[in-house]
C-alpha cells in the first residue's frame, strides 16, 4: 500500500520544539517508505489562527529542510465540503441542535474523565421543536452528533491497544460550534479521507480523539489509516510545551542560530584580510577553510582571487554537503531522536 502521511498544524502561535518533534517524525516516517508527505493549515478559527502565523510555519518548515508534496489546502476555504458531509449525518438523524454553554457542561453532574474531559450527558438530545425554538431567541446553538453504543478499539504505534466505547468516554460531541465554525472532529476526518491519508503520527494529546474520528471514517465510507500517537515534550518541571506559553519558540531558535553563523563569518572576515595582506603563506589556508558555512567560503573565493580556481573544486565537494544539511537546525535531528528516547514507555 502506498503510503501517505501528513503534519497538520494550528498556526495560533509560532511553532515550539514539540510541533517540530511531531513535524519531523511524520515526515521520516512517510519519506523512508518512500511515500508522499502532504501539508495541511487547520485554521478552522481564523480569528485565532491568522494567516500569518501560517506563513511563519511554512517558513519554519522550508528552514528546517522537510519537504512536502502537492498544495496546501486551508481549512478556513473548506467551509463548503465540510458542509456536505454535516448534511450527510443530519440525514441519517444524527444531528441535534445544542445551547449548552461550556460553564454550563462543567458545573453540571456529568461525568468526568480522568483527564479532565467531561462526557456530554445528553442535555439537549431530546428537545422537542417547542424547546429548541424557545432557546433559539436566547442564544444560537451549536450542533452535537449522537454517538452509538459502540466499542472501538485500534492499535497505536506507540501505546498499543487502545480501546473506548463511545457513549460512556466520548458521549455525543460537537462538530459545529453556535458561531458557524466547524469542529476539529469533523473537519479533520474529511480532509485524511479525502486526501487518501494512511498513517498518522500526532501528539498522545490526541489520542482520546481517536475512537471517535474513526467511527466519523466509516460512517462517511473512508478507511482509517494508521494511527502514532508520540509522547509530548515537557520542560523541566513536567508541563508540556505549548504555544500559548511560547515554549521554545522557533523564531527565537532561528535567531540565536543566525547570529552565531554571523559572528563565524565576521572572525572569517578578519581572518582572511589577515592572510591576505601577509601574502597567503603556504598552508594557511588550511586555517581558514572550516566548518560548514557555504557563504563564509564564497566570502574568502572573493577575498583571496589566488586560491579562486582550487575553491570551485573544493566547493563542488562541499556543495553536496550543503544539500544533504540543508539547515543548520538539521544538526538538532539526532539529538531529538536521543530526547524521543527517553520519553518511551
Amino acid at each position: 500500500m502506498h503510503t501517505i502521511g501528513r503534519f497538520a498544524p494550528s498556526p495560533s502561535g509560532r511553532m515550539h520544539l514539540g510541533n517540530v518533534l511531531c513535524a519531523l517524525l511524520a515526515w521520516l516516517s512517510a519519506r523512508q517508505q518512500n511515500g508522499e508527505f502532504l501539508l495541511r493549515i487547520e485554521d478552522l478559527d481564523e480569528m485565532r489562527c491568522p494567516r500569518s502565523f501560517a506563513d511563519l510555519i511554512i517558513d519554519d518548515l522550508r528552514w528546517l529542510g522537510l519537504d512536502w508534496d502537492g498544495e496546501i489546502p486551508y481549512q478556513s476555504e473548506r467551509t463548503a465540503v465540510y458542509e456536505k458531509y454535516e448534511v450527510i449525518l443530519r440525514e441519517k438523524g444524527l444531528l441535534y441542535p445544542c445551547f449548552c454553554s461550556r460553564a454550563a457542561l462543567h458545573a453540571a453532574s456529568a461525568p468526568h474523565l480522568s483527564d479532565g474531559r467531561v462526557v456530554y450527558a445528553g442535555t439537549c438530545r431530546d428537545l422537542t421543536p417547542e424547546q429548541v425554538a424557545e432557546k433559539r431567541r436566547k442564544r444560537a446553538p451549536a450542533t452535537r452528533v449522537r454517538v452509538p453504543e459502540r466499542t472501538i478499539t485500534f492499535t497505536d504505534g506507540v501505546y498499543g491497544a487502545y480501546t473506548e466505547t463511545l457513549t460512556e468516554e466520548c458521549g455525543d460531541f460537537i462538530i459545529r460550534r453556535s458561531d458557524g465554525v466547524f469542529a476539529y472532529q469533523l473537519a479533520v476526518v474529511v480532509d485524511d479521507g479525502l486526501s487518501g491519508v494512511t498513517e498518522v503520527v500526532r501528539g498522545h494529546d490526541l489520542i482520546g480523539s481517536t475512537p471517535r474520528q474513526i467511527w466519523l471514517y466509516e460512517l462517511f465510507g473512508f478507511t482509517p489509516p494508521k494511527f502514532t500517537h508520540i509522547p509530548l515534550l515537557c520542560d523541566h518541571d513536567g508541563r508540556r510545551l505549548s504555544k500559548r506559553d511560547e515554549d521554545l519558540d522557533l523564531g527565537l531558535l532561528r535567531e540565536k542560530i543566525h547570529t552565531r553563523a554571523g559572528h563565524r563569518r565576521t572572525r572569517l572576515r578578519r581572518r582572511t584580510d589577515r592572510h591576505r595582506r601577509a601574502g597567503l603563506r603556504e598552508g594557511a589556508r588550511e586555517s581558514v577553510f572550516v566548518g560548514e558555512d557555504s557563504e563564509a567560503r564564497t566570502l574568502f573565493a572573493e577575498r583571496v582571487p589566488r586560491y579562486r580556481e582550487e575553491l570551485r573544486m573544493k566547493n563542488g565537494e562541499w556543495r553536496i554537503t550543503v544539500r544533504v544539511f540543508r539547515s543548520p537546525f538539521l544538526v538538532y535531528w539526532v539529538l531529538f531522536l536521543i530526547s524521543f528516547a527517553r520519553f518511551m514507555p
